[in-house]
Formats: C-alpha cells, sequence, structure tokens
C-alpha cells in the first residue's frame, strides 16, 4: 500500500507580502501528479490546510479545487491544524465520500479510517487515526478519564490522553494491523523554522515523542522541515502492544518555504510504502518555485556584484557604516524581489539605542527585552510568566496562534 504524508499548506499565507496562490496551486499540481505516478492509495494531510482560521474565497477556492482533483485519483485523510478552525475545516465532515475523511472532531479519536489498497499480496490492513490540534485549554474537557478527571494542562497531557485512546481501541485490532496516526504538535527533537506560530500553553509547547508509542506510524504537522523525530524522547510505560523499536515519527515539512530560514531545507512529502516486511519511507522532492537567498556586502558591491541573484527572493544586508542614501530604492531596483533589505553595520553606531525589532522575535523576549532596557534590570520570573500568559491570552482571543 502506497500512502502519502503531507501538512502545513498554510493556503493563504504570504511570503513577505507576496501573494503565494498561484504556487501553492503548483505543488497541487505536482501533489496529483504524484499520486498518478505511484499510485497512491491515500493521502494524509497533517493539518494547517489553511493559514488562518478565517480563510479568504480564493483560499476556499484553491482547498476546493485541490480536493475534487486528488478525491477522482485516491483517498484523502485531513486533520486540522493550530492554524485552522476546527469547526469551519469539519463542516459537515459527516457527509464526506469515503474518499474524503475530515478527522477534526476530538470524539471521533479513536475512531480510525480503514484504508483499503490496491489489493497485491503485500497488501496490510491500514487503519488511521486523526488526533485534530489539541489546545489543552479547549479540549481538556473532552479528553477525561474514567473517573471524569480532565488531563492536566499541557500538550503532553492531551496528546496522553488522546494516545490513550488510540491504543485502546487499536488493542482490539487484528493482529498484523499497521497502525498510522495523524497528529499536529511540536514534539521535541525536531528543528523549528522562523515561519511555525508558537503554540505555547503554561509556558511550554513541546511534548515528548514518547506520547505516541504503541502504533507504527506518526503522520506530524507543525514544524516546517522535513525530519524524522526519534520515538525516545521521554519515559513510557510499555503497553502489551508495543512496538519496540517504537513507531516511525516523521514531519512532513511544508511545501514551500515561508521564512527565508528555510532557504537552504529542500521541500518534500513522504512517501510510505506498507507491506509485510513493514514501513518504508521515501522523500518525494517539492518543486522549488522560488529561489530564497541571504546577501550580505556593502551598497557598492550590492550594486555591481552578486548577478546569480538577481532574480532570487531575497534577504539584503548591508554592512556599510553609515546609513546609505537611498538604499531601499537602490537595493529593490537592483534586485526586484529583494523582500527584507536592512542596514547591518559590523559594529553597532549607537549602542544605547532601542533594540531592532524583527517579526519572528518571540513576544515575550520582546517584553522581558523592553523591561531590561526601561529599568535596567532583567525581569523577574513573576514578570516574566505575566508576559507569557498575556501572549497566550491575546494569541487565543485572536484565534491566530
Amino acid at each position: 500500500m502506497k500512502i502519502l504524508h503531507t501538512s502545513d499548506w498554510h493556503i493563504g499565507r504570504t511570503f513577505h507580502g507576496a501573494d503565494l496562490h498561484a504556487h501553492q496551486g503548483a505543488f497541487i499540481d505536482h501533489l496529483c501528479q504524484t499520486v498518478d505516478e505511484y499510485a497512491v492509495d491515500a493521502v494524509l494531510v497533517s493539518g494547517d490546510v489553511y493559514d488562518r482560521a478565517v480563510p479568504s474565497v480564493a483560499s476556499v477556492r484553491l482547498l476546493a479545487d485541490a480536493l475534487e482533483r486528488l478525491t477522482k485519483r485516491t483517498c484523502v485523510i485531513i486533520t486540522p491544524g493550530n492554524h485552522d478552525s476546527s469547526v469551519r475545516l469539519g463542516f459537515a465532515a459527516e457527509l464526506m465520500t469515503e474518499r474524503l475523511r475530515i478527522l477534526a472532531d476530538v470524539e471521533s479519536i479513536g475512531k480510525p479510517v480503514r484504508l483499503t489498497g490496491a489489493g497485491g499480496v503485500d497488501d496490510r490492513d491500514v487503519i488511521v487515526y486523526g488526533i485534530p490540534y489539541l489546545d489543552p485549554d479547549a479540549v481538556r474537557g473532552q479528553l477525561t478519564d474514567d473517573s471524569g478527571t480532565p488531563p492536566a494542562r499541557s500538550h503532553e497531557a492531551v496528546l496522553s490522553a488522546a494516545m490513550d485512546i488510540v491504543r485502546e481501541d487499536f488493542s482490539r485490532r487484528p493482529a498484523g494491523t499497521v497502525a498510522i496516526v495523524m497528529a499536529h504538535a511540536f514534539v521535541s527533537g525536531g528543528h523549528v523554522s522562523d515561519s511555525e506560530r508558537d503554540i505555547r500553553v503554561g509556558g511550554v509547547d513541546v511534548a515528548p515523542a514518547s506520547v505516541f508509542h504503541g502504533v507504527d506510524y506518526v503522520a506530524l504537522g507543525h514544524l516546517h522541515s522535513p525530519q524524522r523525530i526519534s520515538p525516545h524522547s521521554g519515559p513510557h510505560t510499555s503497553p502489551q502492544r508495543v512496538n519496540t523499536e517504537g513507531p516511525h515519527i516523521r514531519y512532513s515539512g511544508s511545501p514551500l518555504a515561508y521564512s527565508f530560514s528555510e532557504e537552504d531545507r529542500p521541500k518534500s512529502t513522504t512517501l510510505l510504502t506498507v507491506d509485510h516486511r513493514g514501513i518504508n519511507t521515501e522523500l518525494i522532492p517539492a518543486p522549488t518555485p522560488y529561489q530564497l537567498a541571504t546577501i550580505t556586502a556593502p551598497m557598492a558591491e550590492l550594486m555591481t556584484g552578486f548577478d546569480d541573484f538577481r532574480h532570487a527572493w531575497l534577504r539584503v544586508r548591508v554592512t556599510d557604516p553609515r546609513f546609505p542614501d537611498g538604499m531601499y530604492a537602490r537595493v529593490k531596483e537592483r534586485f526586484p524581489h529583494a523582500m527584507d533589505i536592512r542596514h547591518a553595520p559590523p559594529v553597532e553606531i549607537d549602542s544605547s539605542a532601542t533594540p531592532h525589532i524583527v517579526p519572528e522575535a518571540d513576544p515575550v523576549d520582546v517584553g522581558t527585552d523592553f523591561i531590561e532596557y526601561v529599568t535596567g534590570t532583567h525581569a523577574t520570573g513573576t514578570e516574566t510568566r505575566l508576559l507569557a500568559y498575556a501572549v497566550e491570552r491575546a494569541r487565543a482571543q485572536g484565534g491566530g496562534a
């Protein structure tokens, strides 16, 4: 059986103001071609299908077109991420066909989708459990134990409770069944980029990989770099049916680069082949519609060199000791796709100046830096905790996070 694992499409996201719908559409073309070329039996999309809870009309149309084309070819299973609205993405999920399953409901975590392969001799019974993004504050009341006690207020606790439901159902399945779990979370050991949004609760955003013990493959979303995660990043008590080597745990990564921190990280989707030998994974390279690069030099060198980067999407650092006249206009004329232009002299001209705040800066760090700048003393533990709580609540009320 062939299964394609992808995630973090972020339909509707822009890159420093540049509209990406056309490039996201090109990825959908590539996805359809991959499904045809490899005779894929199912496509798994592990969250952050949209970039925001209330997507634009153009984004909705692009997803509708993608699902129409993909479901003509194969089965598609989707779970919501922290950018998606579970309610909106999962609307009318019970009316979906067998070829389109949106697993957005916490109450359905223990009700897997059974995949049907092409019927070859190596086909094994494969079931897919969908765990939507679990905001601890929103879902604890739905994940109570037998005594009615909710899990603790943390990502680790709610994921553990969800996986307990998965393992209970899986324990009743016939021997030889392959269990795949789709989840959207920050799992310890993962390499981050600047384009993932903070999901901290109680100051902690990471859950150990060990919460996923007992299944065969974990199709993760949230982190944007393709990567495998060690299954042994924390202690756990092994149940009767645990895979002693631990499950395959992978992030498929986003199909496009959404920050300059990803300029050297190739994009791909993950192709799973499930047969009598187990699960084999292969990375299928995704198209690269735009070249990202960072160039750092004095203005004179920028104006005469770097010809190979004329049409790249650039982050430019101008290193002249003094701010050059007409810096922004001159750089833009030379490099039409320069998207992030800053003066970066080798030595700070005024060390007492207010620190420059970049878009990807951690809001809590910005707040503690401001306290230090104003008061001349480091933020106290209480002040840091209050700032973290304020950021959490602001994100929750804004619907982003």
